[in-house]
């Protein structure tokens, strides 16, 4: 991230995470809106392109009515600008109800450099210790430099790389993956 992505918005007076299970208009705009300048600077939590719009309205709207997943939002000073879920295992998973998955963590580049990111990840961690869960696991892109600082940064550990994890470009891309103990086993 360079200095002029983090002067785009004045200094946020407040950082929030809050964990959603309905999402207004305008809140649904601010999501999309950041979902969208994410994908187009290279985390897209799984879209290469940003989506029709209505596509990833839709994928917000029917997320937060999925059982396993919990949709977190990061806001500054009141306004959405990032976005994780916690997915836990399905049901019939007896051998891996311990454990539960950060997956599809962003923030918009304009509002990157502030502890949003950082929040996310504790708030998320928070939950799923909450849940009691004993083992909270994510995977990201090995290209995605900044969100592997992030994750190493909060005691997160990396397991293994699979070499062909993502298609970018035309491009094959390794994917790291991690874990960290949220309670002792």
């Amino acid at each position: 991230m360079n200095q002029s992505q983090t002067q785009d918005l004045p200094p946020p007076q407040s950082l929030t995470v809050d964990r959603v299970s309905d999402l207004s208009d305008d809140e649904l705009h601010a999501l999309c809106e950041a979902a969208d300048a994410a994908i187009l600077d290279g985390g897209g939590f799984g879209w290469v392109r940003p989506p029709r719009r209505a596509t990833l309205e839709q994928y917000f709207r029917g997320l937060v009515l999925v059982p396993e997943r919990e949709l977190f939002v990061g806001r500054m000073d009141g306004t959405i600008y990032g976005a994780a879920q916690l997915v836990r295992p399905p049901r019939h998973n007896e051998a891996q109800a311990f454990c539960a998955t950060l997956m599809h963590n962003f923030v918009a580049p304009y509002a990157r450099g502030h502890g949003l990111a950082r929040l996310i990840v504790a708030r998320i961690e928070e939950r799923a210790r909450a849940l009691g869960f004993k083992v909270l696991n994510l995977n990201v892109r090995a290209s995605q430099t900044a969100a592997i600082s992030l994750y190493e940064a909060a005691g997160f550990t990396r397991w293994g790389t699979h070499p062909a994890y993502a298609r970018i470009e035309g491009q094959t891309v390794a994917g790291h993956f991690y874990f960290k103990m949220l309670q002792p086993d």
